[in-house]
């Protein structure tokens, strides 16, 4: 049992306090007195509007639920549509608006590209998200599958001349496109120079020439007349042509062109959400502790990589001269968000005067917020934030009530830390049914703060599946993917965005490309979201912000969004069509298949999360080709068994089945991993296996389809068990 310690009408976990008292209170200007008095007349006021606004939830599923159980013989959508605006789950139409939103940074407001999500309680990942503001083209293009292995071009132990030679003529392809010269191409070129503040261009055949468009021309390193990198500017990003004749690359170009060095994730959120599993005080003040090494630019990390030992650490700025010999620095880092949890989990670290635990997102939004103001007051070792904004995302609201409710905790916090009004700004996913419905209204609701919108789709296609389950049987898994609805919603996401004044003011975000090893495959399809409209999107992994970053030069970005702004529908009629099988003919074969399907991809993330404490990792799925899963995809996973067996698709003993031979499948997969624990051997007293049987057996009694609640009671059951057997 924890000795808690009182303090006021408080229950506060000694680890927890001491962390506030001796490494987020010092520099913050704040007392512990007057932060701990604050602090309870914040969560004392605000607990009852967070656990209303939960009982709505439930008691809006429950009217909707009876309501198709009623109606299942004669449904009509005229009348489905009519029941959801009495209910208030479709609420009235705002008045048109544009957002006000001031003191935003750049990275958001006039450019457009790549956006990683991490967890930010792992410093390596984390550090290097941050990093990934620059990264290496020929390196992305080498590594991945971005260049074929056709002609002898295979990636090995030893480096391939063949395939660097791709890399290279891939790059240079690049520059033509992008920078194009009067004449020639950058394959010709022998020499760059920099000469009364123009590049000068020295190509094979003898000729000179230089930049179509001189404007491109930002900066430059080094000696004018011998530069070691050359800035451009292209659709708001900069890349670097890096030259070293002396470099192993360099040495085998005409122009000693080393590397095509890329600006790329403009933005990350730090994640306390989705991809960390967080389940105590002390996993809290982890993730806590890193987000201040964040905030402070002093969050370093050692490991071991083959026999030697690296050290992390944040990048620093970049510095050139500009063509007319002044100065200037570029971000070395991403601009960083931070992500909170949503409205629905509760947390140990601290207890309320009834000794209930207090909401997580409550405290995350406050201690998250005071760290940063490390950064804003200019304690750290670098800026994050050049305007003077925290950047905060805000998942899993439901309808504009609970956004309302965010914007509240938002100014009281800001009061609580004695901050500018909306210094706290707000992305707000769209990824629950009710919020993509009434997104206006939503936005409507933080017109002044909000400078982030992103269809979350996986968690949206959970919550739909949950919404929905009286409807029927889900069309399968895949097949979700071409449904009306989920189409209607993106569109409509970017649509409403760009009519609330988005467009140079505000990110309009997609979703995740969740298969890391896939890059051609990316460099493919991706362009499609800038297409879209979205000035940002996800990508798994510093290597893929490389590659994404090219789509973010093909493509200008205010052109697309121009055109888009012209027309726009209502799409709310799509939104509401159920993404059911009508009188599905699925073969047993079928069927078995997508049984396999699920319940391999829930135990192979289920199993880290329960017995290693991994919220986000690349899981190989059941034909072993890596996805990166986090709480989002198990949820459409758990959901969608979960909506099989409610409709008799399945059985329970069916189920039960495949699971057991699953969790086989998913232990020899893992079987390299020296810390893997088998479920498969004892599958009763193997707490990962039991928590993925209950997801799945309990998925239609679960809060908005949520795992939380079972993740978090049983990683709590898995590590009282590990720390028994360590004892």
């Amino acid at each position: 049992m924890t000795n808690f310690r009182t303090i006021g009408n408080l229950q506060v976990n000694p680890n927890f306090y001491e962390f506030i008292l001796s490494e987020a209170l010092p520099g913050s200007g704040l007392t512990a007195e007057q932060f701990w008095a604050d602090f309870e007349s914040l969560v004392h006021d605000l607990i009852p509007e967070n656990k209303a606004l939960l009982s709505k939830r439930e008691e809006l599923q429950k009217e909707i639920s009876n309501w198709h159980q009623a109606n299942k013989k004669n449904f009509d959508f005229g009348n489905y549509k009519l029941f959801l605006k009495e209910i208030g789950y479709l609420e009235p139409e705002v008045e048109e608006f544009e957002i006000t939103t001031q003191r935003v940074d750049h990275e958001i407001t006039s450019q457009a590209g790549p956006q990683l999500v991490v967890p930010v309680n792992n410093a390596r990942y984390a550090i290097n998200a941050a990093n990934a503001r620059w990264g290496s083209l020929y390196d992305a293009l080498y590594g991945t599958d971005a260049i074929s292995e056709e002609g002898g071009a295979h990636r090995g132990a030893t480096y391939n001349e063949v395939r660097g030679q791709k890399v290279i003529e891939y790059a240079k392809e690049f520059l033509d496109q992008t920078i194009r010269l009067e004449k020639g191409s950058h394959k010709e070129v022998e020499n760059y120079t920099i000469h009364d503040g123009q590049l000068t261009v020295s190509l094979s055949t003898g000729e000179t020439t230089s930049l179509e468009d001189t404007s491109k021309l930002v900066g430059f390193q080094g000696p004018a007349d011998a530069p070691s990198a050359i800035l451009f500017k292209n659709n708001g990003l900069h890349f670097e042509i890096q030259i070293d004749s002396s470099h192993p690359i360099g040495q085998t170009d005409l122009a000693g062109v080393k590397d095509v060095f890329m600006e790329a994730a403009l933005t990350t959120i730090m994640d306390c959400e989705d991809s960390v599993a967080a389940v105590d005080a002390n996993d809290k003040i982890e993730v806590y502790r890193n987000w201040l090494g964040l905030m402070k630019g002093n969050l370093t990390t050692t490991f071991i990589k083959g026999t030697k030992a690296i050290t992390r650490k944040l990048n620093e700025d970049r510095e050139y001269m500009s063509p007319a010999s002044e100065v200037f620095k570029l971000k070395g880092r991403s601009l960083m968000f931070v992500r909170n949890v949503g409205h629905l989990m509760t947390t140990d670290a601290v207890l309320d005067q009834t000794r209930e635990e207090i909401p997580e997102g409550i405290l995350d939004c406050v201690v998250t917020s005071l760290l940063a103001k490390q950064e804003l007051l200019g304690r750290g070792q670098m800026k994050n934030s050049e305007k003077g904004s925290v950047y905060i995302v805000k998942p899993k609201m439901h309808g504009s009530k609970e956004v309302a409710f965010v914007n509240l905790l938002f100014t009281r916090v800001e009061d609580m830390l004695g901050l500018d009004r909306n210094t706290l700004k707000i992305g707000v996913m769209d990824e629950e049914r009710r919020t993509s419905l009434n997104l206006r209204a939503c936005i409507s609701q933080v017109k002044e703060r909000v400078v982030f919108i992103n269809t979350g789709f996986l968690d949206r296609t959970g919550d739909e599946i949950h919404t929905s389950m009286e409807v029927g049987p889900m069309v399968r898994k895949n097949e979700i993917k071409l449904s009306t609805w989920l189409h209607a919603y993106e569109t409509s996401n970017v649509n409403v965005g760009l009519a609330a004044g988005f467009k140079g003011r505000a990110q309009i975000g997609k979703g995740m490309w969740a298969m890391p090893d896939l890059m051609a495959d990316m460099l493919q399809q991706k362009s499609d979201h800038l297409k879209a409209g979205a000035n940002t999107a996800w990508v798994p992994s510093p290597t893929a912000a490389v590659l994404h970053a090219l789509h973010y030069h093909e493509i200008d970005l205010p052109t697309v969004q121009n055109e888009l702004m012209k027309s726009s529908n209502d799409l709310t009629d799509s939104i509401l069509q159920f993404p059911i099988a009508e009188n599905p003919e699925w073969s047993s074969e079928h069927i078995q298949q997508e049984l396999d399907n699920n319940a391999q991809g829930i135990l192979g993330y289920v199993v880290r999360w329960i017995d290693q404490g991994i919220g986000c990792s690349k899981v190989p799925d059941i034909n072993n080709v890596a996805l990166m899963e986090d709480r989002a995809t198990l949820r459409i996973s758990s959901q969608h068994m979960a909506n099989w067996l409610h409709h008799g698709v399945c059985t329970n003993e069916q189920v039960l089945e495949t699971l057991k031979r699953m969790a086989k499948v998913v232990d020899e997969q893992n079987v390299s991993d020296p810390s893997y624990r088998p479920m498969a051997t004892d599958y009763d007293h193997s707490v990962a296996f039991q928590a993925a049987m209950e997801l799945v057996f309990k998925g239609k009694e679960q809060p908005s389809g949520y795992t939380e609640p079972i993740l978090h009671r049983r990683r709590k059951e898995a590590k009282a068990m590990i720390q028994t057997q360590t004892n």
